[in-house]
């Protein structure tokens, strides 16, 4: 495509390309590193079905991810929906990581909902409203429609303007836009309300869209690959110029939760009990109460659409972590959620062993009722080993581009077996800092040293906090 530009010796512009360099950034790009960035799955062996000791960036913990494993395989079978999984092991035993590796292997066709135990908590909502939210957010809802649309590459885009009744202004009265496909092309004659979805939607000329006939909800598919060769756009996708005719029919399947229908009913427009209706209201604006009622009217709307075959359920996983603090009436509304036929997997995480039950005087495993502790499959996590902290902290130095020499690695290792994994890790990024004070990229045995007694581990700060408390009550006495 051509650019227009102006010729500074005549001062008129002129229809040539005009020149493109790549543009080096003057600040360095910098790349942020979560807690599990380098956590791409649950690392299993495809032909005997065991978790390998150190594979997609997961370290140990091999009964734990092979159980894992199997949950994720029953979750793809269908067969896990309305049952609970919990993780209970100590601290920083790779629970919240064997849980989002469980949605990497899952992929992006099955919802995962993540939740913190203290979330449900709210001045404004009620827990069980939070709960409910949550599990419908887990139960996705593909649809698969066969609908008359127009699609093809953009080559006109023209809004035509006329004045309004005042005379003080103009209005765009309608849309010309042209579409090509590798058979043909046609000129539409559109509302203007479907302009303000084009500009939605950033649609330009040389873009693939589709436009459904009957609604006219508009599409972009991505950029012709026409374009590929001209333009460098890392960020774009670039997809084949459509064939066959401008208007066809196309099997279109949209994949929403439970909870965009109760969302996109509670704003009703158009006719209701309508999927496809129901599909096309999720970015209207305006929000009101979801009710109880308007819930089971979906549920019931739903159910008819699945057995005729339009749609199809896909439970997903809701992960609630310190599940603990949960009280006793979190957890009885849990158990007739579960029992529900529209229930997901539930993936709970605790690193506490005996414990109060939140609501009760009376104490139980983890925290967790009995009656619950029953309906769960239970999964341990155990201890990382000294080789295990090594493995792990070397696979944290890749993710974050950190270099050690082999004395400071050594001594990182022995911190992370003796104090704490987490202690461990925290320390590497302040310890690149103190090299790089020093005009130094590589980390020495120094710089580490000079972190661990800047900053205490969690042993050594409660023995501090002991005894400043004996030093203040021999003061009283």
């Amino acid at each position: 495509m051509d650019m227009e530009i102006d010729d500074p010796a005549t001062g008129t512009s002129s229809s040539r390309l005009a020149p493109m360099e790549e543009v080096k950034p003057t600040v360095k790009q910098i790349k942020r590193i979560a807690a599990h960035s380098h956590v791409k799955g649950l690392g299993i062996d495809p032909e005997t079905c065991e978790a390998l000791p150190e594979a997609a960036g997961f370290v140990g913990q091999i009964a734990a991810r092979t159980a894992a494993s199997i949950i994720v395989d029953m979750i793809r079978g269908k067969s896990m929906a309305g049952r609970a999984v919990l993780l209970a092991g100590p601290p920083a035993t790779g629970k919240t990581a064997i849980a989002l590796a469980m949605s990497h292997d899952l992929g992006d066709g099955v919802p995962f909902v993540p939740l913190v135990a203290s979330e449900v908590y709210s001045s404004e909502v009620k827990k069980t409203e939070v709960l409910m939210r949550s599990f419908r957010r887990a139960i996705g809802l593909r649809v698969k429609e066969t609908k008359d649309v127009y699609e093809g590459e953009v080559t006109e885009l023209s809004p035509v303007e006329t004045s309004d009744n005042s005379g003080l202004g103009k209005t765009i009265s309608h849309l010309l836009l042209s579409l090509k496909t590798a058979k043909g092309s046609k000129q539409l004659k559109l509302d203007p309300s479907i302009y303000d979805s084009v500009l939605k939607q950033r649609v330009e000329v040389g873009d693939v869209i589709y436009i459904e006939a009957n609604s006219g909800i508009v599409k972009r598919v991505g950029r012709c690959d026409v374009y590929a060769s001209e333009f460098d756009l890392e960020a774009d996708e670039f997809v084949p110029m459509p064939k066959g005719d401008v208007r066809k029919s196309k099997d279109i399947v949209q994949n929403v939760s439970l909870h965009d229908l109760d969302l996109a009913n509670a704003r009703p427009q158009g006719r209701q009990g309508d999927v496809t209706n129901i599909v096309s209201q999720l970015m209207a604006p305006k929000k009101t109460e979801v009710t109880d009622r308007l819930r089971s009217e979906i549920n019931k709307v739903v159910d008819e659409y699945i057995e005729s075959g339009v749609a199809e359920l896909m439970p997903g996983v809701l992960f609630i972590d310190e599940v603990h603090m949960l009280d006793v009436e979190c957890f009885t509304y849990l158990y007739r959620a579960l029992e529900s036929p529209m229930a997901p997997v539930v993936v709970f995480a605790t690193n506490r062993g005996k414990t109060t039950v939140r609501g009760l005087d009376d104490k139980s495993a983890h925290g967790i009722p009995p009656e619950m502790l029953d309906r769960l499959m239970i999964i341990p996590t155990m201890k990382y080993n000294e080789e295990d902290v090594r493995k792990i902290l070397i696979h944290r130095t890749e993710a974050e581009n950190v270099k050690f020499d082999e004395k400071a690695f050594d001594y990182l290792s022995r911190v992370g077996s003796e104090k704490s994994l987490r202690y461990a890790l925290q320390l590497i990024a302040p310890a690149r800092l103190c090299a790089q004070t020093c005009g130094r990229e590589l980390i020495e045995m120094e710089d580490v040293e000079k972190c661990t007694t800047l900053f205490m581990d969690r042993s050594e700060s409660l023995k501090k906090a002991e005894e400043t408390q004996q030093r203040l009550a021999a003061k009283k006495a």
